[in-house]
């Protein structure tokens, strides 16, 4: 079993920026993939961007590309995310996600992870 720990949510001014950390805990893999979705009120959980954490190999939304970057921090055991540039369309409560090999459904579906954390705030005032 697998616990997730995200911190780094706060409120930020639109145009700023904040960044996110994801601790995992528990049971070691050999080989995962962690990422980050986001759900706004209202609306469905979307994915943001994920990590193959043995390789570093990234993939993100559209709507954050150029914005946001994903990073894996081997020494502190956890997954960041960097978010620049940030707009009130990106507030949401951002969740982290663990999903080791191999994939079903993709990694840009909810329902390919099998660990989440409880996810912590982002709200971007404009």
């Amino acid at each position: 079993q697998v616990h997730l720990v995200e911190s780094g949510g706060g409120l930020v001014q639109a145009g700023g920026s904040l960044r996110l950390s994801c601790a995992p805990s528990g049971r070691k893999f050999s080989l995962y993939y962690m990422g980050w979705f986001r759900q706004a009120p209202g609306k469905e959980r979307e994915f943001v961007a994920a990590i193959h954490w043995n390789d570093g190999e990234t993939y993100y939304a559209d709507f954050v590309k150029g914005r946001f970057t994903i990073s894996g921090d081997d020494s502190e055991n956890t997954v960041d995310l960097q978010m620049n540039a940030l707009k009130p369309e990106d507030t949401a409560v951002y969740s982290c996600a663990f999903k080791t090999f191999p994939l079903r459904v993709g990694l840009h579906q909810a329902n390919e992870y099998d660990y989440w954390g409880q996810g912590t705030q982002v709200t971007v005032s404009s």
